[in-house]
């Protein structure tokens, strides 16, 4: 078992990374949160019976693992200055500076908007957004049809565009 998960490992480490690292934008970060959830994927790998796809199966220990991060950080960031917000994500020149707050302004607006979706609405948009993933194998995660995973992540994009407008009176 431990040279089949190390396989695995091999070929998944990369794309989960990536998949983390689109989510929390922080390379160390990413890091921490793909190590457990190949952690947790090797205690429970005894329970993959198949049913998805390998990618999927550990995307989703992906999302929780970061969910779970989430909700014992939340108030550490929501607690941020803006000194702390400038000192954390500015760097190069002070002209660079305000586009790069602007942009990590939007993105946590982003991120605040994605977060108060429905449950579902998060899992099928983190999905296909930061995992990359079809339809066909966000349904086979979820459990719900390709036309479901579709029309849950459209009204998803609606009601986020819609919370960001609203925050910024557009």
């Amino acid at each position: 078992m431990k040279q089949e998960f190390e396989a695995l490992y091999q070929e998944y480490f990369p794309r989960i990374y990536a998949f983390l690292y689109k989510l929390t934008e922080n390379r160390d970060l990413a890091e921490e949160l793909t190590q457990e959830t190949f952690y947790q994927a090797f205690v429970s790998f005894y329970r993959f019976r198949g049913d998805s796809d390998v990618f999927t199966w550990l995307a989703s220990i992906g999302k929780h693992t970061y969910y779970r991060y989430l909700r014992k950080n939340r108030h550490h960031i929501e607690n941020l200055s803006a000194e702390q917000l400038i000192e954390l994500y500015g760097e190069g020149s002070t002209e660079h500076l305000a586009d790069t707050v602007e942009r990590q302004l939007l993105m946590e607006s982003t991120r605040r908007a994605l977060l108060a979706l429905p449950k579902k609405y998060q899992d099928v948009t983190i999905l296909r957004v930061y995992a990359d993933m079809s339809y066909a194998q966000i349904g086979d995660a979820l459990h719900i049809s390709e036309n479901s995973a579709r029309v849950i992540y459209f009204r998803a994009k609606k009601m986020m565009m819609e919370a960001i407008q609203d925050e910024y009176d557009v």
